[in-house]
């Protein structure tokens, strides 16, 4: 026997029920937009060209490109074609560039938790420290949106051995770690359950952009061919989530807003046949499909 992470169990896709998300639509998309900072010198990030000695300027200043213009640069294309986002934050974001995070909240976007910082990864930490981070990062949320958040992407999507525990017993209903599915999965967890919703590593800038190299032509033909693919096989009933993943820093250089502009553009025109909406959204429409809709 194979180790097995004892999570949730396997399930075909011809197995699943045709249950539907609001207006009897069987797609719903929603955008997943990593708000990101970096300690200066240390730790980790993505890069734009391998990296020298500390202190790394060049990927350093890349990636606050994203919070000082490309992050309201996605802002302006998301207004302009009225879609939401759920948000993916660091907490640490609240000190370092609090105007962005205010643009999105004044948008009415979910905030969900991203950790502290995405210098450093949880699931090499012991229990007490993650759980701490998780605290952390949660508290900050709270005391500045109002409200705890409901649903987590861990930084660099690593999880520990009991990261859904941890998650499960901070409050959390969902998290967004597992790319395993097209449709949201319970987890269990040693105090309950944990709802899994898809969170994409293929329409996603950082794989498509940085480890493949793909332009933005590329990127943006990936989104609008998964788009056009996922639309055709909801016909047979089995509905879907597609989820996008956006980093400013990527996706907000003025070349690649213009190709995602495109591609977001043919999304939104489906706004009638598909459902538009937020992560949180998502896991409060499957609460109430009937037991058991959900593998």
């Amino acid at each position: 026997m194979l180790r097995h992470h004892g999570r949730f169990p396997y399930s075909p896709w011809t197995a699943r029920r045709p249950e539907s998300w609001p207006g009897g639509r069987k797609l719903a998309v929603y955008l997943g937009v990593n708000l990101e900072h970096f300690a200066f010198g240390e730790g980790l990030g993505a890069e734009l060209a391998p990296g020298g000695p500390a202190p790394d300027i060049l990927n350093y200043a890349w990636r606050d490109y994203g919070n000082r213009v490309g992050g309201f640069r996605l802002i302006q294309l998301l207004d302009e074609l009225s879609l939401p986002c759920t948000v993916l934050l660091n907490s640490a974001m609240y000190s370092h560039a609090p105007e962005l995070v205010a643009a999105h909240r004044a948008r009415g976007d979910e905030i969900a938790g991203h950790g502290r910082t995405n210098s450093e990864r949880q699931s090499t930490l012991p229990e007490a420290e993650e759980a701490r981070l998780i605290a952390e990062s949660t508290a900050a949320i709270a005391e500045h949106e109002g409200m705890p958040p409901r649903g987590w992407l861990s930084p660099w999507i690593a999880e520990s051995a009991v990261t859904p525990d941890l998650l499960q017993e901070a409050g959390y209903s969902y998290s967004l770690n597992w790319c395993m599915d097209d449709q949201p999965v319970w987890k269990t967890t040693r105090a309950g359950r944990i709802l899994s919703i898809p969170y994409p590593q293929e329409a996603n800038d950082i794989p498509s952009i940085v480890a493949r190299k793909d332009g933005a032509e590329q990127f943006a033909a990936l989104l609008a061919e998964d788009f056009a693919e996922r639309l055709r096989q909801t016909a047979d009933g089995i509905p879907q989530v597609m989820g996008i993943a956006l980093h400013p820093y990527i996706i907000g250089q003025p070349y690649r807003i213009r190709a995602l502009r495109r591609a977001l553009s043919v999304i939104a025109a489906e706004r009638g046949t598909v459902w538009m909406t937020t992560a949180g959204a998502i896991h409060d429409h499957c609460l109430t499909w009937p037991e058991g809709s959900i593998p």
